[in-house]
């Protein structure tokens, strides 16, 4: 990882592609089509497979970021890099039809907070507009973007939750999920299109993400609740790239994998080790439960190998980042709620 002082430098190290994108993208034919794109990962992901087809010479393929682009700067952000942008409206069956197509799509799409005040608006984003995406797009390799929240939580000091176990998660957001991956099934082996699941819990970029979370309370002085005991990480440039590298794997029926890191990260280990970083004690409340969302990332390390950035690299570049006073997007993850409702 390389010194991260500005946002432009975080930028560039999660757009960074990393040798098994590049070669996923090199073995890969056609257009790249991220949809939901304008999110908090979606820029950094359609840059880094800008930046892996012109690393391999492929650039007359085009890489297209479709959103509502509610930001005209964030599309133009994307157009300075070499990335199409269409603003569009996923929810409209007609403006999706008439999107370009594309033989490899990723599909990003969703809503998570505000399920609670507005649940009926969560399940129409997470399934109908997947039925509109996967009827458009149903001879194109396709990653879908699903989380682990998907699965019940799981026993502290077990593996996690595994790919091929039943899914029965809590709350209106996390079952709409479910209901987003099943949608997606449905249409994929109504028409063979090769697809893949990808839970992914929880990406790390410094602006938001779970050390984001705790790093930020612990210089504040904040409580740090350790009832959600422990959580699974991954740095987002990595995650971004085994979504690239997915487009590979599509099948039908669609496989599932986890992204994440392997091994759980205790909370209270976490506060801790900030608080060294940062000069703070950290204030810690609430107990720690006996099951937690954990999940089972061996399926990912089988696939595509370890990540590149690990645990140790991450808090400190994120202490370094607080310690700066570096923007945040003001987005907790939430990752202390148990009960499914964001």
């Amino acid at each position: 990882m390389q010194a991260i002082h500005t946002a432009e430098d975080l930028e560039t190290e999660l757009s960074r592609p990393t040798p098994g994108a590049i070669e996923a993208l090199r073995g890969l034919q056609g257009d790249v089509l991220v949809l939901g794109a304008g999110g908090k990962m979606g820029p950094t992901l359609a840059r880094m497979v800008r930046r892996g087809l012109d690393t391999i010479g492929h650039t007359s393929r085009r890489v297209i970021a479709v959103s509502r682009f509610s930001s005209a700067a964030a599309a133009a952000g994307l157009r300075n890099h070499g990335v199409e942008t269409i603003a569009c409206d996923l929810l409209d069956r007609d403006a999706v039809a008439s999107l370009p197509d594309a033989a490899n799509v990723i599909f990003m799409a969703g809503q998570k907070f505000g399920t609670s005040d507005a649940p009926e608006l969560t399940w129409v984003m997470n399934t109908l507009v997947p039925a509109n995406v996967a009827d458009r797009y149903r001879h194109s390799r396709t990653v879908v973007f699903s989380t682990g929240c998907v699965y019940p939580l799981a026993a502290v000091g077990s593996r996690g939750s595994h790919e091929d176990d039943p899914l029965g998660p809590p709350g209106d957001y996390a079952n709409s999920c479910v209901g987003r991956e099943r949608v997606f099934e449905y249409f994929a082996k109504l028409h063979g299109t090769p697809a893949v699941m990808y839970r992914l819990s929880y990406a790390i970029d410094l602006r938001y993400g779970v050390l984001c979370d705790v790093a930020t309370k612990v210089a504040r002085g904040l409580p740090v609740d350790v009832t959600m005991p422990a959580a699974n990480v991954i740095w987002q440039g990595d995650a971004n790239a085994r979504a690239i590298q997915c487009l590979t794997r599509a099948a039908s029926p669609p496989a599932a994998v986890n992204v994440t890191g392997l091994e759980p990260i205790s909370i209270h280990w976490l506060a801790s080790q900030f608080g060294e970083r940062l000069g703070r004690e950290p204030l810690i409340t609430g107990s720690e439960s006996s099951i937690a969302w954990l999940f089972d990332a061996q399926r990912s390390y089988d696939w595509f190998g370890p990540p590149t950035v690990g645990i140790d690299d991450m808090i400190d570049a994120q202490a370094d980042w607080v310690r700066r006073g570096g923007e945040t997007l003001g987005k907790p993850t939430h990752f202390e709620v148990r009960d499914g409702q964001f």
